[in-house]
Order: C-alpha cells, then sequence, then structure tokens
C-alpha cells in the first residue's frame, strides 16, 4: 500500500493506492480452491459444476432463503466425481435443506450411499410416498413411490 499526494483545487489531500477489493464471494471461491484443488472448473461451461461449487451455491442461497433454488442445485450434483468428503458435506447441506423445507410434513429419508438420497413425503393413501427433494439421483420431486418397496428408509429427524 502506498500514500500519494494529490493536489485539488489548491487543496493537499494524501490518498491511499489500494487495490480494488475483491467481493466476498469471489474469495470464498478462492477458498473453495483452494481447499479443493481436484474440482478446480477448466472445462468448458457446458459441463455440471463441481460438487463443491453446487454445494457453496446451495448454501448461498439457504441462507438467502431461496430453500428450493438450493435444492434445485443439489438434485443435479454427481456424487460419482466427488470424493467422499464433497459427498458428505453436500448431504449435510442438502439435508439441512430438506429440513428446513419439508421437516413439518413427517419427511422420510432414502438414501442409495454415499452422495445419492431422496426426500420423501407421505401421499394420500398413506402406502405411497412422494418424492419432494433429491441429491445426486435420477428421481424427480412429484414422483409416487412404494413405500414397501424402498429399504433403509428413515425419519428425516432420526439419525441419518
Amino acid at each position: 500500500m502506498t500514500t500519494a499526494t494529490m493536489v485539488t483545487h489548491g487543496r493537499t489531500m494524501d490518498t491511499e493506492m489500494v487495490r480494488p477489493r475483491r467481493s466476498l464471494e469471489e474469495l470464498v471461491d478462492r477458498l473453495m480452491a483452494a481447499m479443493f484443488p481436484a474440482q478446480q472448473e477448466t472445462a468448458p461451461a457446458t459441463e455440471t459444476p463441481s460438487v463443491t461449487k453446487s454445494v457453496h451455491e446451495a448454501r448461498r442461497l439457504r441462507q438467502a432463503g431461496d430453500l428450493d433454488g438450493g435444492l434445485a442445485i443439489l438434485a443435479g450434483v454427481d456424487a460419482a466425481k466427488a470424493t467422499q468428503r464433497e459427498a458428505r458435506w453436500a448431504f449435510s447441506e442438502w439435508k439441512q435443506l430438506v429440513k428446513r423445507r419439508f421437516g413439518g410434513r413427517g419427511a422420510l429419508v432414502y438414501s442409495q450411499g454415499t452422495g445419492r438420497a431422496a426426500a420423501l413425503v407421505p401421499h394420500g393413501d398413506g402406502g405411497t410416498l412422494e418424492v419432494a427433494a433429491v441429491l445426486g439421483m435420477r428421481w424427480r420431486p412429484g414422483k409416487v413411490v412404494s413405500g414397501r418397496s424402498l429399504r433403509d428408509l428413515r425419519p428425516l429427524s432420526g439419525g441419518v
């Protein structure tokens, strides 16, 4: 940082020469790139974003109050490209979003392994469940499934 003297209309003023400040979002992106160097984006924009960037964006939307937007971003996460640490981080963020959005509706969580899960809510007759949100699965919200055919179905508030 340097200090310069500026003369304007007969006045002498000391001004600091400071480089432009970076936005908080840019700083966080740089931090994420440093924490997860293998997930840096060098591919064209047509590919899906990295797990790290997706989780970061979903968290930003959750904090802004856009729960559905955050869930939509995490629905497209490809856990096959993620490390186990990143997949767990994505699941944790997804679960927080699901709790806030569907926690009062008796939601259940169905998990097919690390980085793949679905939040299901009771549908109509009680024997079927409706998909409310997904993480890295092909199912889409609104799909109706039988609760009897799903193993590892747990309450959202339980120890998932």
